[in-house]
């Protein structure tokens, strides 16, 4: 519909032009055209404002501690390119290194102002031109975000967003992207993993942790996990652990190393490495690898601890993650869903307006339990 016939003015001037002769019809016509032009100007306002919707969104504007973090009610909700679609989302998970990221310490820093966030589920109501696979209404998970996921719109390049399986909730879809592509990343693109080696799971009951255990069982893995309290121990368990350690106790790389009858563990997944670290190089088994899924900090190793055992360190970031690798990861997940062995496990639910709080306890909070995410 054009502005012209939505708002008639254009269509009616002709005809009250041809009146002009009657001087009682020119002051017609001024009594006419009054509210007209009121009305056009007013039918223009209704459209523009359709046109710039906005939205709430958290924007960073400077790096720093986690008040940067702010929240706006006037960000413009985006519009979609040729091969984007937007995303009205209903939850984002909240994950460690949008912390480092804020704060301007991390080795990739956007640009300045940003909105963070990257794995997000909610539902597609607008779509490019070119965009084939998926239409008004779908129900998606997406990968990662042009525009940023802690907000109630966000722009997704279509190559990375994908339908999101019925068994799933939307708070489980803000659960899978980063912990389960990570998880999945570290065992079989970084570590090489084979079925039957011994994997320990360093920090397992956050959201990464549980979807580690939860893949290395499913694949024929020996799986061995850490956590700090009772009920982390607990959920360690019943999400695929063969054995569960409490890493507050003074002798838990002890009973590890038993638990292996002395061999060692052949790969770590590391949570936390500015800690563990050379506790992990001293637990691996001949060419054992422990891969640095996460770091808050640095430490002093001894590197002979690699030389005996021809050990590895190896980093994990999904920012290296090539397209065929993000594929295979994909149908990992699909396939552990239909399965019925992936099951994303939600932890603290924050709003936006708590964005601050979140980024304070996702770093701060000790015996994690799930996925963080914001409910939106």
């Amino acid at each position: 519909m054009t502005f012209s016939s939505f708002c008639p003015f254009q269509r009616w001037l002709p005809r009250l032009l041809l009146k002009q002769r009657d001087a009682l019809a020119l002051l017609s016509l001024t009594e006419v055209l009054s509210p007209l032009a009121v009305a056009g100007t007013l039918c223009q306002e209704i459209i523009m404002a359709s046109v710039n919707r906005l939205m709430r969104a958290i924007r960073v504007f400077e790096f720093g501690k986690s008040d940067v973090l702010k929240l706006c009610t006037d960000v413009p909700v985006p519009s979609p390119m040729e091969n984007q679609v937007l995303i009205r989302v209903h939850a984002c998970g909240i994950n460690p290194v949008e912390t480092y990221i804020r704060s301007g310490t991390y080795a990739r820093t956007p640009t300045l102002p940003y909105t963070p966030g990257t794995d997000i589920a909610g539902i597609i109501e607008g779509i490019g031109k070119e965009v084939t696979t998926f239409k008004n209404g779908d129900r998606v998970f997406a990968t990662s975000t042009i525009t940023g996921g802690y907000a109630e719109y966000a722009l997704a390049s279509v190559d990375t967003v994908y339908p999101l399986p019925e068994q799933l909730s939307f708070k489980q879809g803000a659960a899978v992207s980063v912990p389960y592509l990570t998880a999945y990343r570290a065992l079989f693109h970084r570590a090489h993993a084979k079925p039957g080696e011994v994997v320990l799971v360093h920090g397992a009951s956050g959201g990464v942790g549980i979807a580690a255990c939860q893949i290395a069982r499913a694949y024929g893995f020996r799986v061995f996990g850490t956590a700090g309290t009772s009920g982390g121990l607990d959920l360690v368990l019943q999400n695929g652990a063969h054995a569960a350690f409490n890493h507050r106790e003074k002798d838990y790389t002890d009973k590890i190393q038993e638990a292996t009858g002395g061999k060692g563990v052949n790969v770590i997944i590391e949570m936390l490495s500015n800690v563990n670290l050379s506790n992990d190089l001293r637990l691996l088994s001949a060419g054992g690898r422990v891969m640095v899924v996460g770091s808050r900090g640095s430490i002093e190793i001894n590197p002979r601890e690699t030389m005996a055992k021809e050990s590895s360190i190896i980093g994990v970031s999904l920012f290296c993650e090539n397209k065929t690798e993000r594929n295979e990861s994909v149908a990992a997940i699909f396939a552990g869903v239909e399965a019925g062995w992936l099951k994303p496990l939600i932890g603290p639910e924050y709003t936006l307006d708590k964005a601050s709080q979140a980024h304070e306890d996702i770093i701060q909070t000790s015996g994690a339990t799930g996925k963080m995410i914001f409910v939106i």
